[in-house]
């Protein structure tokens, strides 16, 4: 199936890219947005990073034509200064990072993120990365499974099932997709396992991003991000669900009000300026077109703001 970037012409047009400018592109996945910046670059210079080294041999030969102004970096974006710093690169003309999951990843079975294929239970964006979705659904305590699947799966029923993994495992390690897929359906009343979302969607996001601690490394990158942007430098952020666009929000609006004194004093004494602009007060969405042609991108939202 062919990889389509979401709100790409949106994404691209908000980075309002220099021909000779620096770029990066913190989520490479099947290069969709990389290949829209390398094209518009002539003198410029593209680096485009992702944990996943799939990603990085596949994207080789995407972005085949654009190879002598294209970097391309096995990392995790949340050490977005240090790769920038080995790159000799101090300063950058704008950045885009695309949050979502590519849908490659969850159509690979081997990976273990889907709960409609049957696999090692894995989940691991980076292969270099210790801890797996086995480990944390075998090993970690129930209070411990009940919080992530409430908390980054906003799961209603996280203490039935956090209880139901922690009795099945006693007998049967739970090391498939489908042995998760079935212990979480257990867990449900009938009535949940009847609505028009997966049973399983909710806890099986909610694993994936403990894993590849997604939300920690999203929240690092964007307190660094705005001191790597050169004045006038564009930031886009896509996003999927709300606990990411949640902290992209905050992130931006801490970034353009600058003075963090308290409302009832008179004069700022914290002496920080605002060091972004909001491009889109409210987050750009996908029109019915795009929706219609790829479905993921119903629920993605992007964000952009300016370095002042």
């Amino acid at each position: 199936m062919e990889h389509l970037p979401v709100l790409l012409k949106e994404s691209i047009e908000g980075l309002n890219i220099k021909p000779e400018g620096t770029y990066v592109d913190g989520t490479l996945g099947r290069a969709g947005h990389s290949a829209e910046i390398a094209k518009r670059l002539t003198t410029g210079r593209l680096i485009a990073i992702d944990c996943d080294e799939t990603a990085i041999d596949e994207a080789k030969g995407i972005l085949g034509n654009y190879k002598n102004r294209t970097t391309l970096i096995h990392g995790n974006f949340k050490d977005i200064r240090e790769i920038l710093k080995e790159e000799g690169v101090n300063t950058v003309d704008g950045m885009i990072f695309d949050l979502g999951v590519s849908s490659p990843q969850l159509d690979n079975a081997a990976r273990g993120f889907s709960y409609n294929k049957d696999s090692l239970l894995d989940m691991r964006m980076d292969k270099s990365i210790s801890l797996t979705a086995s480990e944390i659904v075998n090993k970690w305590q129930e209070s411990e499974l009940r919080k992530i699947f409430f908390e980054y799966g906003e799961e209603r029923y996280s203490k039935s099932i956090a209880r139901e993994i922690v009795k099945k495992r006693t007998s049967d390690t739970i090391d498939t997709t489908f042995k998760l897929n079935d212990t979480i359906i257990s867990a449900l009343p009938s009535a949940a396992r009847r609505e028009a979302q997966h049973p399983s969607k909710r806890c099986f996001q909610a694993l994936r991003i403990a894993v590849n601690d997604e939300l920690g490394s999203i929240s690092t990158m964007l307190n660094v991000v705005p001191s790597l942007l050169n004045s006038t430098g564009r930031l886009s952020v896509i996003s999927f669900h709300s606990l990411e666009d949640r902290l992209v929000k905050k992130a931006f609006a801490a970034g353009a009000k600058g003075c963090t004194c308290p409302r009832d004093i008179p004069v700022c004494i914290c002496g920080i300026k605002p060091s972004l602009k909001l491009i889109t007060r409210k987050p750009i969405t996908a029109g019915n077109d795009e929706i219609g042609n790829n479905p993921r991108a119903r629920s993605a939202k992007l964000r952009i703001a300016e370095r002042i």
